[in-house]
């Protein structure tokens, strides 16, 4: 064998490890860590594609789940935050007139229905809403009206129906919609308004009354970059792909409709 071939062979590995490494190292260093304030009813969805997009872009994301008005108020406020994903556009309107939005980076990515849900077992006996004022429904859980957007449709809606002046006494208001499943789960509560998509995923509780879409109040999900990111080109980057057939796809089958 040739003089220093051993060595030749040895170098171009180094040199191939070396070139490597530096690809990492210029990945990582374009990573973004990215902060997302989203709506309670998106956090099964979103826990789903953390670790593909993670896997795609390099950029990594916390989630900081809750009530969108009480999301709003915290960025207002001054938290650290480079997403929003609200559960109705009032939210997102008050960050954009506010001047706090990324211009352009603004989408409606998503679509639900109110829903009315009771235990699975022994539920109470509700099969239209007027039903909500028969005396064996004791407890309404609904989202907080001035805050939580499920509570703010369903208080509409009943408002619509004229149903609220019967049933307002009897409505307990929660923190978010996923307080408002699990108070229905666990017999704290007689019925529940909910997202459709927030009664798909449990086995405790069935859907009494679907409000058609065609008469209920129109549920969608605007997301958008917000103007103090530390990344906002990764932020911007981010609410596109919640909009992309990938993510759109994972939505859908956790019971989301398309944004119309």
């Amino acid at each position: 064998m040739p003089r220093g071939t051993g060595n030749t062979v040895s170098m171009k590995t180094l040199r191939s490890l070396l070139l490597v490494a530096a690809a990492l190292c210029a990945i990582a260093a374009s990573a973004a860590d990215l902060t997302v304030f989203s709506a309670a009813s998106l956090s099964d969805a979103l826990k789903e594609l953390a670790p593909a997009y993670t896997k795609a872009t390099g950029d990594t994301l916390r989630f900081n789940f809750g009530a969108s008005g009480t999301l709003v108020r915290q960025i207002k406020e001054g938290a650290p935050a480079d997403v929003i994903l609200s559960a109705d556009e009032l939210r997102v309107d008050q960050l954009e007139q506010a001047g706090l939005l990324v211009d352009g980076s603004r989408r409606t990515i998503l679509a639900n229905q109110l829903v009315l849900v009771v235990s699975a077992e022994d539920g109470a006996p509700v099969a239209a809403l007027p039903d909500l004022e028969k005396p064996e429904v004791k407890r309404i859980a609904i989202g907080e009206p001035a805050t939580v957007p499920v509570g703010t449709y369903a208080k509409e809606y009943l408002q619509k129906v004229g149903l609220w002046a019967q049933v307002s006494a009897k409505c307990v208001p929660l923190d978010n919609v996923r307080a408002v499943l699990a108070a229905v789960e666990a017999g704290n509560a007689d019925a529940g308004f909910v997202y459709r998509t927030d009664a798909l995923i449990s086995k405790k509780v069935r859907i009494a009354v679907a409000v058609p879409l065609t008469e209920g109040p129109k549920i969608t999900y605007p997301a958008a970059a917000l103007r103090d990111a530390k990344e906002s080109e990764a932020a911007a980057k981010f609410v596109a792909f919640l909009a992309g057939p990938e993510a759109q796809a994972v939505f859908a089958r956790y019971g989301f409709l398309p944004a119309q």
